[in-house]
């Protein structure tokens, strides 16, 4: 008979993958071992594995709950958007808004899924990097339905990966209760959008 899950599994399942990303990022996953884990998480080698048989199993647990995440942010705002009757504009706002929202709280699992995915297997990495992929897909066709008249099919990878360069490596020097929060370097960058994008094609 299978071992009945105790009420609190998932929570425990949560709070070992936080903890376990905080690890990761301190010490890099290649140097982390399960003792450090259970270190960190407070607990026995034993118990771990009650939870989770690798740390390889903990990783990708991490990165696909976290791409997983990502994803359904897009789904929500864009519901939301056509919900409140936004345009296709502010709801690329609140997009931006929203991915900052989340990278505020996610540093450590943000980390992991910059640098980690290569430690995989072939499979699971495949799953995370094509959920990655679906990720800036979204972003394109968000941009390109903001700024219909500006962006081409030749500037819209170019264009989108700018963004993901202003936004995805906020970790290295936004920190929460900083001088300029999270929410005030969302309106930065969609000023630097707004202001930039109008015109792009008739560049030199």
């Amino acid at each position: 008979m299978a071992r009945t899950k105790a009420p609190d599994h998932e929570s425990q399942r949560e709070q070992i993958l936080d903890l376990a990303a905080d690890k990761f990022a301190q010490t890099s996953y290649p140097s982390t071992s399960m003792a450090d884990l259970a270190t960190a998480s407070g607990t026995s080698k034993a118990r771990l594995y009650h939870y989770y048989d690798s740390k390889e199993a903990i990783l990708f647990d991490l990165l696909d709950r976290y791409t997983k995440r990502l994803m359904l942010i897009i789904a929500e705002v864009e519901a939301s958007g056509q919900r409140r009757g936004l345009s296709e504009r502010d709801t690329f706002r609140e997009l931006i808004r929203a991915f900052l929202a989340e990278y505020e709280t996610s540093h450590s699992r943000h980390i992991a899924l910059l640098y980690d995915v290569k430690y995989l297997a072939i499979a699971q990495r495949d799953l995370i990097l094509n959920r990655q992929r679906d990720v800036v897909a979204a972003f394109t066709r968000q941009l390109v339905r903001a700024y219909p008249d500006d962006i081409t099919r030749d500037n819209q990878t170019p264009l989108t990966m700018m963004l993901f360069g202003m936004i995805n490596w906020t970790f290295t020097w936004l920190k929460p209760g900083g001088p300029m929060g999270y929410g005030d370097f969302a309106e930065a960058v969609i000023k630097v959008i707004e202001n930039g994008l109008p015109g792009m094609r008739a560049a030199p």
